[in-house]
């Protein structure tokens, strides 16, 4: 059977430069320009606080928010990846920003956590931190509202990391070859092991108390790190990745991978 084109690394930024700014707008939390020359209304304060408050009173599991500093326009977002997924225990770090027309226009939203810009966690996520969600203005379909809020925007971001994120990608809601689906499901639990569990406890990026939450929920997982990456040694390590999607590229180690949470541990328990 033909392998189904996908872009590979070298061609994903090309291909998001060619989509026309008009139809796509900015997105980059962190080179935000164009906000930067406004100042927030008090409407947008309002509603900002309010989420906040929201949040804070009714937290979703696997979801933690923090301030930036002072700032409560800009956001750490650790999502813990879903049990039951091949993201499970994974520490994934975003960036929000709210603009200053809150909520007449939607947050724009980094992802942080990519191996400095070399893995893509998911067809939505890609390796220089876009999320692509038609809420956010970086997909087609529908558009923000008004009516939605931080949780919402959290919340889809949640449900991409899901048991099946092969699907995830446009045209791929079938499986193009047998074996496709749960062999990037390997590939995303090895990366995830690797760079959203250790690479995220070695190198924290995070503000401290996101760090601290990291350090305590990885000794409570640590046995399910350990039995995943020992089941799935004995039947990958050594074999190439072969991403369905020409992306993430490598040699599946879970050996390496084994003595790093040895060592994580020992450190933090």
């Amino acid at each position: 059977m033909a392998t189904p084109y996908a872009p590979g690394a070298a061609e994903e930024d090309s291909l998001l430069a060619a989509i026309p700014k008009k139809v796509l707008p900015p997105w980059d939390p962190l080179t935000s320009l164009d906000w930067d020359k406004e100042k927030h209304s008090s409407v947008a304060l309002v509603r900002i606080q309010r989420d906040l408050q929201n949040i804070f009173k009714d937290p979703s599991p696997g979801i933690c928010v923090l301030p930036d500093g002072d700032d409560l326009t800009r956001l750490h977002v650790l999502i813990t990846g879903p049990f039951d997924t091949p993201y499970e225990g994974g520490f994934f770090h975003y960036y929000l920003r709210y603009p200053p027309t809150y909520p007449l226009t939607s947050p724009r939203v980094k992802f942080m956590t990519t191996g400095c810009g070399t893995v893509r966690f998911n067809p939505n996520l890609y390796r220089n931190g876009k999320v692509c969600l038609s809420i956010l203005g970086t997909w087609h379909g529908p558009p923000w509202s008004p009516t939605q809020s931080l949780q919402s925007v959290l919340l889809s971001i949640q449900t991409l990391m899901n048991e099946k994120p092969y699907h995830n990608e446009p045209g791929f809601e079938r499986e193009h070859n047998p074996g496709e689906v749960e062999h990037y499901n390997d590939i995303i639990r090895h990366e995830t092991l690797r760079v959203a569990v250790c690479d995220a406890l070695e190198n924290n990026k995070c503000p401290p108390d996101l760090f601290e939450l990291k350090k305590s929920t990885f000794v409570s997982l640590y046995e399910c790190y350990m039995a995943t990456a020992t089941e799935t040694a004995s039947r990958l390590d050594g074999q190439p990745m072969m991403d369905p999607f020409r992306i993430n590229k490598g040699t599946f180690n879970f050996k390496k991978i084994i003595s790093r949470l040895e060592k994580l541990f020992a450190k933090y328990s």
